[in-house]
């Protein structure tokens, strides 16, 4: 993509309606960015986009459309910016695009858009908050918006109801977690096409944390293998580490260690190939822990 396209649009804008970089910047960004962005040296976030838009006196979308770019679809990219920051854990930043997408007519005229940041806000408040009644409340809300049982489920829908299972199973509820879950899988029964291919992983992740809670360890990696072969497979790398660590956790708790120590040790070659630095110092201590047992019979 051609990036100088939107930059100087976005000078040429703000020129128009006598701006400073650093006053189009205010409350948005640093004016050090707005330069970049004019230069054509980066590609301002969707949110940011927006907000720019804003100042500026356009529909956000006439920079979708301009020269020669590709149309991007507006909504389409927040959604992708909130699914990377959902996935890395980046929770303060992912409601900070929330509370700007809750003012924007795009998302507010739209039962879908409503539903991806009714949603988002729901994973907010569970996990930064700690608010487990209002993130429920918010997961149904969002849920009842498209919700049809007479239609097969979209993937947003199962992504919600993994996230009700999740706070369920949170809650040490493990039967309508498992209720939860058994809808997705369903839903993926009947599902000719998954886009998001790591919903599956999800799924079968879950599962196995609930069955190695049940104590039914087998089970747990039953689930935790098929979803590694899964991933191999569509060649989608979401929480592989994470797959073979349980997998090991689970023969640990069997007292299968020597089966084990393989799992710990590809979970973290894996994490290392991703550079996920918050999950190596824990699992390189479990690795210790785990040589231990095994050299103590």
């Amino acid at each position: 993509m051609d990036y100088s396209v939107i930059g100087k649009k976005i000078k040429e804008l703000r020129k128009g309606v006598r701006l400073t970089q650093g006053e189009l910047a205010e409350g948005i960004c640093t004016q050090a960015l707005i330069s970049r962005m004019e230069k054509g040296d980066i590609y301002p976030s969707a949110t940011a986009l927006y907000q720019i838009s804003k100042k500026l006196g356009v529909d956000v979308n006439y920079f979708f459309e301009i020269g020669t770019t590709p149309r991007l679809d507006y909504v389409q990219e927040v959604e992708r910016q909130l699914r990377k920051l959902r996935v890395k854990h980046h929770y303060e930043e992912m409601i900070d695009i929330v509370k700007v997408e809750e003012k924007n007519p795009l998302f507010t005229q739209t039962d879908t858009n409503v539903q991806l940041l009714l949603w988002h806000r729901a994973i907010y408040t569970q996990e930064v908050l700690k608010d487990r009644k209002s993130a429920l409340s918010l997961l149904h809300e969002a849920l009842e918006l498209t919700y049809n049982n007479k239609k097969a489920l979209s993937e947003r829908e199962m992504e919600i109801l993994l996230s009700l299972g999740v706070i369920y199973f949170s809650e040490e509820k493990y039967e309508e977690a498992l209720d939860y879950y058994k809808q997705v899988k369903n839903g993926l029964n009947a599902s000719k096409q998954l886009h998001d291919k790591a919903i599956k992983t999800r799924l079968l992740y879950n599962i196995a944390r609930l069955y190695t809670r049940l104590g039914r360890y087998k089970e747990s990696n039953e689930n935790c293998k098929e979803a590694i072969r899964w991933s191999i497979n569509e060649e989608n790398m979401y929480a592989l580490g994470h797959l073979h660590y349980h997998v090991g956790y689970n023969y640990e708790l069997l007292e299968q260690n020597d089966k084990a120590l393989p799992y710990f040790e590809k979970a973290i070659l894996i994490f290392e190939l991703q550079d996920e630095h918050v999950y190596l110092d824990y699992l390189r201590k479990r690795k210790e822990e785990l040589l231990l047992k095994i050299q103590n019979g």
